[in-house]
C-alpha cells in the first residue's frame, strides 16, 4: 500500500478489531522492526498509565491540547512568538487579542461557526464507539512528530503562557481508554501549509511468549516505516468532518474508546453533557457530531458545546433559582491570589413535572458526574467534590441535590496551585493546602449570615410546622421509655438538650415577646447598568470612616439598582475594584522618596460579594502584621459598560475585640431529651393545621407519595425533624386488618411511634459509630457512590422495614420459629 492508502485504511476502520484485522493483513508494514517507544522510553507505561482516572477527563486533555494548538496558530498568523514577551500573559487574553469576536459565540450561530474549528465526532457501533477530535489548529511536520504527539515529560508549552498544557503528557492519558490494544491514530498536517501530511499509530506493545516470562508490563509504542513517520501530499482530504474538508490541523482517531454508561448514546446529547461539566468554561466552542447511520431518528446530530457556565446561565434555564459569586483575596492563597466562587441554586420543582421528576432531570442534566463542587483553572476542571461537601462541611442537607459551586483557581499563587492538583489534571491532593481551602471555603460559605444559609433557612421554614399533639405524644412517650443511662448518653452524643423553660412565678403569667414591627419593604427593581451606587458609613464632619478590629472582618455595605447577575453574566458584565489611596499613622507618614504603589491585599484579605437586592457586601479582615492605629483611605470603584462609580472612605486598625465570656450552660437534666420534631405528613388537608404532600414537597429535595414512609431533616449530623407519612401504602395496607375506630387509632399510633424511634435510634448508633454508606452506579456494581445516612434510612424503610417492624412483633417470631 502506498502511505495515502495505508493512511485511509486506518482511518475507515471503526473498531479495533478492524485495525487488528489490517496489521494481521500486511505483516510486512507492522512487523516489529517498524514499532519504536513513545518518548523513546521503553519504560514509558507507568506515566502514560498513572494519569487521568476516568475516560471523560483523559477525553478532555486531548480537547484542551486542540484549543491550545488553535491558540498558538493565530499567535503565529499574527505574527508573534508565543514564547516571546509580545505573546499574551494567559488564556482570556489570547481569547480576547486573536478572536476579537468572541462575544458573538454567545449566538447559536455564531458559536456553531465557530465550533466547526475543533470537532468531535463519532464512528462505529453504538457500543465500542470510536471517537475523531479535529482541530484547525497549529499542526505538526511529520518530522516534528517524535518531539510533539509522541513525546512525554518535555515540557513544550511550559515557557508559553496562555495555553492550559505545560508537562507534554497529559494527551496521552487517553490511550488506555483505546479499546484493549490501545490503538490510536494521529495525522497532522502544519499551518501554513509548508509541509506534507504525517500520520502514525499507537498501541500497547502486544508481548510475545518470550517477552512475558522477562517483562513485568508492556509499553507503548508508534509506527515508523523506512525509519521515518509515513507522509503524503495533500490538498484537502475528506475526513467525514463536519461542514469542511481537512487542510491543516491536526486529527485523531480512538478506536472503541471507552465511554462510561451515561455517555455512550447519542455524543452530541449525552456526551456533550459530561464534556461541558469538566469544561466549565473553555475558551473556544466545541461541536459533537454524530451520524445518522449510527442515529437515523435523531434531528439533532450536531450540537455545539460552550461549558457548562454558559448552559446555568442562559436566561432561558428553567432550572435555576438563584446564582451569586463571592471573590476572596486572601494570603492562603498566595501574594494577590484570590478565587471566585459562584454557586448556582437548582429549583425542588419546574413546571408540570413533580420533585422527583425534577431532580432527575437536575441529575442527569448537570451532575452527570456526581460533582456538586468543581475546581477549574482557565475554565477547565482540575478537581471536584461529591455532595458530602454540602451536607458535611457546608451543613446543609436540603441543598444537597439542589447546589453547584463553582471555584475558579486560575488566580491563585501558582505555588499553591501546583500544590492542589495532580499533574493529571482531574482530581484533587490529599494534602494541606487541599485541606486548608476545604476548610476555608466551609468557613465562608457556610456562614450563617451567608446567602447560602438565608436560602436554607427559607426552604426549611417552608417545611417547618408546629404540630403540638406530636410534641406531647413524644414527651410522653419518653417519659415512659425504659432509657437508662448508657441510651441517654447514646442519645446525648447526637441530639441537643434543651434547658428547662424558666417557671413563671406563683400567680404570674409568662411574659409575652413583643412583637416588632415590620415595615412592608418596598419590591426591588432591579437595572441592567448601575445609577446610585453608595456606602453605607455615617459622615461625620465630611469624613467616612469606620474601625476594623484586627482579628476581625468588617461588612461593609454598599447601595446600588444593580441587578444580582451584575459581576457574573455573560453579556456586558460589571466589576468592583478596591484602590488603597494612602496609609498614615505608625511611621508610615513622611519621607521624601517617593513611594511603591500600595496594593489593598498586603494590608487586608478582601471577601467580595455580587449585588443582592440592592446591597453589595465587600469585607475586609486586616492581616495579621497590620499595626493598630493606621488609617488607610480606601477607594472603591463599580465598572462596567455604563458609567463608573466611585466612593471613598477611611479605615482605622483598631484592637481585637475582647472575646465574650458566656455564662456556663447548666447541666440538662436527662428527661429533657431534645429529641427531632416529628411531623405527621397528610395527602389531603385534615383541618387548617394539617401539612400535606404538596405543602412538603415545594420546599423538601423528596417528594412525598404513596411509596415514600418517612423523611429525616438533618443539618450537618443533627437529625431535626422527622417527617412520617400518614397515607403510606404501608400504613393503609396495615390499617385494613381493623374495623373499630379505637383498633385503627391505635394502629395509627403504633405506626408513627414505631417509625419513628426506630428512625431515631438506627440515625443515633450509625452516626456515632460514624459509618458511611454507598450505593453501587455502575452496570459491573464496583464502583461505589457515596449517599447520605438520611438517604439510607428512607430507602430502607420503604422497602419492607416499616412493614416488618408494624406486623412481626418478637412473640410472632419466636412462634414462628416454634
Amino acid at each position: 500500500m502506498t502511505h495515502r492508502e495505508l493512511f485511509f485504511a486506518l482511518y475507515q476502520s471503526s473498531t479495533e478489531s478492524e485495525v487488528e484485522s489490517l496489521l494481521k493483513k500486511h505483516p510486512t508494514i507492522f512487523e516489529d522492526a517498524n514499532w519504536y517507544p513513545l518518548g523513546g522510553n521503553p519504560s514509558n507505561y507507568g506515566v502514560i498509565e498513572n494519569q487521568q482516572s476516568s475516560s471523560i477527563a483523559a477525553l478532555i486533555e486531548k480537547l484542551t491540547n486542540s484549543i491550545d494548538a488553535i491558540l498558538t496558530r493565530q499567535c503565529y498568523e499574527a505574527g508573534i512568538d508565543p514564547k516571546s514577551a509580545k505573546a499574551p500573559r494567559s488564556m482570556e487574553e489570547a481569547v480576547s487579542q486573536f478572536f476579537p469576536n468572541s462575544r458573538d459565540w454567545d449566538l447559536p450561530g455564531f458559536r456553531k461557526k465557530q465550533a466547526e474549528n475543533l470537532q468531535i465526532l463519532a464512528d462505529g457501533p453504538k457500543l465500542g464507539t470510536s471517537l475523531i477530535i479535529y482541530d484547525n489548529g497549529e499542526g505538526q511536520h511529520p518530522q516534528d512528530f517524535e518531539n510533539t504527539f509522541l513525546s512525554l515529560l518535555r515540557g513544550n508549552k511550559n515557557e508559553i503562557h496562555f495555553v492550559q498544557g505545560k508537562y507534554n503528557m497529559g494527551g496521552s492519558g487517553s490511550i488506555v481508554f483505546c479499546g484493549k490494544k490501545r490503538y490510536q491514530l494521529i495525522g497532522s498536517r502544519k499551518f501554513d501549509k509548508s509541509g506534507a501530511f504525517g500520520f502514525t499509530l499507537v498501541r500497547s506493545h502486544p508481548l510475545s511468549d518470550e517477552e512475558k516470562t522477562t517483562k513485568k508490563n508492556t509499553w507503548y509504542e508508534y509506527l515508523k516505516l523506512d525509519g521515518h513517520i509515513p507522509y503524503f501530499e495533500i490538498d484537502q482530504l475528506d475526513l467525514g468532518l463536519y461542514n469542511r474538508k481537512f487542510e491543516t490541523g491536526t486529527v485523531i482517531k480512538l478506536y472503541s474508546y471507552d465511554l462510561p454508561a451515561g455517555s455512550r448514546s447519542v455524543i452530541s446529547r449525552d456526551l456533550n453533557q459530561s464534556l461541558n461539566e469538566y469544561l466549565f468554561e473553555p475558551a473556544l466552542p466545541i461541536l459533537t457530531v454524530d451520524t445518522k447511520e449510527r442515529y437515523p431518528k435523531d434531528i439533532n446530530l450536531e450540537r455545539p458545546l460552550y461549558g457548562l457556565k454558559r448552559r446555568l446561565e442562559q436566561d432561558e434555564n428553567k432550572y435555576i433559582e438563584d446564582y451569586f459569586s463571592e471573590t476572596y483575596v486572601d494570603e492562603l492563597f498566595g501574594k494577590n491570589g484570590q478565587v471566585k466562587v459562584t454557586c448556582y441554586v437548582f429549583k425542588n420543582k419546574v413546571d408540570e413535572k413533580s420533585v422527583t421528576e425534577t431532580k432527575n432531570t437536575i441529575n442527569s442534566e448537570f451532575f452527570k458526574n456526581n460533582m456538586a463542587v468543581l475546581f477549574s483553572v482557565n475554565g477547565q476542571v482540575h478537581g471536584h467534590y461529591t455532595s458530602e461537601f454540602i451536607t458535611r462541611s457546608l451543613k446543609m442537607n436540603l441543598l444537597k441535590n439542589h447546589l453547584l459551586i463553582h471555584v475558579d483557581c486560575t488566580n491563585v499563587d501558582i505555588d499553591f496551585r501546583n500544590e492542589l492538583f495532580m499533574a493529571s489534571r482531574d482530581r484533587l491532593k490529599d494534602g494541606n493546602e487541599t485541606r486548608d481551602l476545604r476548610s476555608y471555603l466551609a468557613k465562608k460559605l457556610g456562614a450563617k449570615d451567608g446567602r447560602l444559609a438565608e436560602i436554607e433557612k427559607k426552604r426549611k421554614e417552608g417545611i417547618t410546622v408546629e404540630q403540638s399533639d406530636s410534641k406531647e405524644l413524644i414527651k410522653s412517650f419518653t417519659k415512659n421509655l425504659p432509657l437508662n443511662s448508657d441510651l441517654m448518653k447514646l442519645l446525648n452524643k447526637t441530639f441537643k438538650l434543651d434547658s428547662k423553660p424558666e417557671e413563671p412565678k406563683k400567680g404570674e403569667s409568662p411574659k409575652a415577646k413583643p412583637k416588632s414591627e415590620q415595615k412592608i419593604k418596598e419590591p426591588f427593581k432591579p437595572e441592567r447598568f448601575p445609577s446610585v451606587f453608595k456606602v453605607k458609613i455615617a459622615d461625620k464632619n465630611g469624613i467616612r470612616a469606620v474601625n476594623i478590629p484586627r482579628g476581625t472582618e468588617k461588612i461593609i455595605r454598599f447601595d446600588t439598582d444593580v441587578e444580582n447577575n451584575y459581576f457574573d453574566r455573560i453579556d456586558e458584565p460589571g466589576s468592583i475594584k478596591i484602590s488603597l489611596l494612602s496609609v498614615k499613622g505608625n511611621e508610615t507618614e513622611g519621607g521624601s522618596e517617593k513611594g511603591e504603589k500600595l496594593e489593598v491585599s498586603e494590608f487586608f484579605n478582601v471577601h467580595t460579594s455580587s449585588p443582592q437586592e440592592g446591597t453589595i457586601r465587600i469585607g475586609l479582615n486586616p492581616k495579621a502584621d497590620v499595626r493598630v492605629g493606621e488609617d488607610m483611605e480606601l477607594k472603591v470603584t463599580l465598572t462596567g459598560a455604563g458609567e463608573e462609580f466611585e466612593e471613598i472612605f477611611w479605615a482605622k486598625i483598631t484592637d481585637p475585640e475582647t472575646p465574650k465570656q458566656e455564662a456556663p450552660k447548666p447541666e440538662p437534666e436527662e428527661e429533657q431529651m431534645g429529641l427531632p420534631e416529628m411531623v405527621l405528613v397528610y395527602k389531603e388537608p385534615r383541618d387548617e393545621t394539617t401539612f400535606t404532600w404538596a405543602k412538603f414537597s415545594e420546599n423538601a429535595p423528596e417528594e412525598m407519595n404513596h411509596n415514600k414512609v418517612m423523611y429525616p431533616m438533618a443539618s450537618g449530623d443533627l437529625l431535626e425533624s422527622i417527617y412520617i407519612n400518614m397515607d403510606s401504602s404501608v400504613l393503609k395496607s396495615y390499617l385494613s386488618k381493623y374495623k373499630t375506630t379505637e383498633q385503627i387509632e391505635v394502629a395509627n399510633r403504633k405506626y408513627y411511634t414505631s417509625v419513628f424511634f426506630h428512625v431515631l435510634f438506627l440515625y443515633t448508633i450509625s452516626r456515632n459509630r460514624k459509618y458511611e454508606f454507598s450505593l453501587p452506579t455502575d452496570e459491573k456494581r464496583q464502583q461505589g457512590q457515596e449517599t447520605e445516612l438520611s438517604a439510607y434510612l428512607m430507602d430502607i424503610f420503604d422497602n419492607h422495614y416499616t412493614s416488618f417492624i408494624l406486623n412481626f412483633g418478637m412473640n410472632d417470631i419466636m412462634e414462628g420459629l416454634g
